[in-house]
């Protein structure tokens, strides 16, 4: 697929948005979500500035179809060197824009820009106002080149459901783009997810095969488990021709039947542990380029209104050099209805 041809399907999919319309007593009108935040960084004594902006569009046309679009905003400054003046740059990118078309219960076709589903970080612990440590874990590369996103198509939806368990898939092809806010590359690959209702337990693999430059395999496992109220425990393992790694994350949200629960309900403790072992040379992956291990702890604290502070420090070791790394952040989460837009039936 060339770059013109992402450029006409995606000004179609906005064309379709732009002139839909809600069906006579369609009661699902579109919403604008999304976040706002500022985070404050020390990585190996360098600081850095980042405002970011991260709005969401969630557009139904009818019950069957379904637009959503995600854009990112971010402000990036720091020092040119080490006494030197500080620097500003601003990127924008377009983490999806997709149409789904829910055919039912077990089946939702998904066409255009969608963001990539190996394990589970990229889909569901991407955005700022949900992950718990701003810096992505170091494994994150592995089957998510070149951007985190892919171009194409995709099938995901509940293969079989039961009382006491439920198994879910993904399969999607992406094609090869260079465009700037449209970059994917050339792979396929699949998803398969086992989730026990009763357990409050998922536990799924991913396969993506990379079909561009240097051909290559990666595999990769999750889990995610909240075995009492309050806890909550994620991990993720993969493993891709320059090396493997895993990480694993706790939370604990304070209740108010715990010890000075009523003080510390609005507190979270976090901790992860990970680490990468590189096994070859990769260009661009992205990796580490050594054997590398690191932890951080951090906290969360929830106030009113969706904003969420945040502090973690984290201390990586490898024998490229150890570093530290503190940093500080507000993450506003912001949802509603698009005021403007006609109600079914008027």
């Amino acid at each position: 697929m060339r770059s013109s041809g992402h450029l006409c399907f995606f000004v179609a999919l906005i064309l379709i948005v732009v002139a839909a319309r809600p069906s006579k007593g369609q009661d699902l009108v579109p919403v604008i979500t999304g976040s706002a935040g500022f985070i404050y960084s020390k990585d190996a004594g360098q600081t850095t500035l980042q405002p970011i902006i991260n709005p969401i569009l969630l557009f139904p046309i009818g019950h069957s179809l379904l637009v959503e679009a995600d854009a990112e905003l971010q402000g990036f400054v720091a020092r040119s060197s080490p006494g030197g003046s500080n620097e500003w740059q601003s990127f924008t990118s377009i983490e999806y824009l997709q149409l789904d078309y829910i055919v039912n219960s077990h089946i939702t076709l998904v066409a255009g820009r969608f963001l990539t589903p190996f394990n589970i970080y990229n889909e569901r612990l991407g955005p700022i106002w949900i992950h718990n440590f701003q810096d992505d874990p170091i494994i994150y590369p592995i089957g998510t080149r070149t951007a985190g996103s892919s171009d194409g198509g995709m099938i995901r939806g509940v293969a079989i459901s039961r009382p006491a368990w439920l198994l879910n898939y993904t399969a999607y092809f992406s094609a090869s783009s260079n465009s700037s806010n449209f970059a994917a590359g050339r792979a396929f690959g699949t998803r398969v997810g086992l989730f026990l209702p009763n357990a409050n337990l998922e536990a799924g693999t991913s396969y993506q095969r990379f079909l561009q430059d240097q051909h290559g395999n990666s595999y990769g496992a999750y889990a995610a488990w909240k075995p009492a109220p309050g806890i909550d425990v994620k991990a993720e393992y993969a493993h891709s021709p320059q090396g493997q790694g895993y990480w694993i994350e706790a939370a604990y949200r304070f209740r108010e039947s715990d010890f000075l629960g009523h003080q510390l309900r609005n507190v979270q403790p976090v901790i992860r542990g990970q680490q990468f072992f590189r096994s070859a040379p990769g260009a661009n992956d992205e990796l580490p380029r050594a054997n590398t291990q690191r932890v951080d702890v951090g906290l969360n604290y929830y106030l009113p209104h969706e904003i969420r502070l945040n502090g973690s420090y984290g201390r990586q070791l490898s024998s490229t050099g150890n570093s530290n790394n503190y940093t500080l952040d507000i993450t506003y989460r912001f949802l509603f209805p698009m005021p403007f837009w006609p109600k079914g039936g008027q």
